[in-house]
């Protein structure tokens, strides 16, 4: 049960976002700009991080909802995404995925805890600047919205059915349409 009265039953972020569309566009347009834009990481990998981060603050809704985000867009599908949130290091992913995923981890647990080796490893297996500044605000981005939708107590349904009929508006839509107030 939420902390607030709601406008809707629109589960997680969603329903969030429909209480108060004034700080849900900024938010949905950060979320667009980093998971869906033009990048060197594919969206799925991108999801991946999110997914990754959501796992290690324990968010049901937004680890349900990421991974399966990124389980539709990648080879792998939730096979490889169970593999990278139950241990990244043994997952079939890239070196360069690897050292994303745990300078992600790093900045979960805190920004200072990114250090210059984990921006060396990167570096060495290939990660350009771009892409470790977008995972440390993937990871960043993440944080605040794990701690939005659960520190307000946001519907999270147990149905794997529920995220992979979100998956599939988002994978065509993106993170816009998720903004838009009831009506719209």
């Amino acid at each position: 049960m939420p902390h607030i009265d709601l406008p809707t039953d629109a589960p997680g972020i969603g329903g969030l976002f429909h209480y108060r569309p004034q700080t849900a566009l900024p938010m949905a347009q950060l979320a667009e700009v980093l998971l869906c834009g033009e990048h060197s990481l594919s969206r799925g990998e991108r999801e991946l991080i999110a997914t990754y981060v959501s796992s290690l603050n324990d968010c049901g809704f937004c680890t349900r909802s990421h991974a399966a985000f990124a389980a539709a867009q990648l080879p792998g599908g939730m096979d490889l995404v169970r593999q990278v949130t139950d241990d990244p290091d043994g997952a079939p992913v890239t070196e360069k995925m690897k050292t994303l995923l745990d300078i992600a981890g790093a900045v979960q647990r805190g920004g200072l805890e990114v250090t210059t080796d984990h921006i060396t490893s990167a570096r060495k297996a290939g990660a350009t600047d771009v892409e470790i500044h977008d995972t440390v605000l993937i990871a960043a981005a993440f944080c605040m919205f794990n701690r939005y939708v659960d520190g307000l107590a946001a519907l999270t349904p147990e149905d794997p059915a529920v995220y992979e009929s979100i998956a599939e508006r988002m994978v065509v839509g993106g993170y816009l349409p998720a903004a838009a107030a009831p009506g719209d």
